[in-house]
């Protein structure tokens, strides 16, 4: 079984899941239970998808667990920007959470290609 805390994507994701709590900190009180649920949970979908896909033994069960991680970053990536749409935080923080979604997207397809 790997470390999955030694991989460079679960660290990322990681720091995704830091960013978007910052992020959703700043959301409006109504919207605990939609969008700042959905963000959250997402966001730590990402990092726990990576985790339980590194104890697979087989590579088509890491693939799926790969591609579960890449849809939930998908995911995320459109409530931020119903986030920034709705100016629920500031946009450094917005585009710094963006652009971390973006590199872990690119690292997570990168992954899975070599598990192919």
């Amino acid at each position: 079984m790997r470390n999955f805390k030694k991989l460079l994507v679960w660290q990322k994701a990681m720091k995704i899941v830091e960013l978007t709590y910052q992020m959703t900190d700043k959301f409006p009180d109504y919207e605990k239970f939609g969008l700042t649920s959905q963000c959250q949970r997402s966001a730590v979908s990402i990092a726990s998808n990576i985790a339980e896909g590194s104890s697979r033994r087989s590579e088509k069960d890491k693939y799926r667990f790969s591609e579960i991680a890449l849809g939930s970053a998908f995911e995320l990536e459109t409530q931020v920007l119903v986030a920034q749409l709705r100016q629920y935080a500031s946009p450094e923080l917005i585009q710094a959470l963006l652009k971390e979604i973006e590199e872990e997207q690119s690292m997570l397809s990168k992954y899975m290609e070599r598990l192919q």
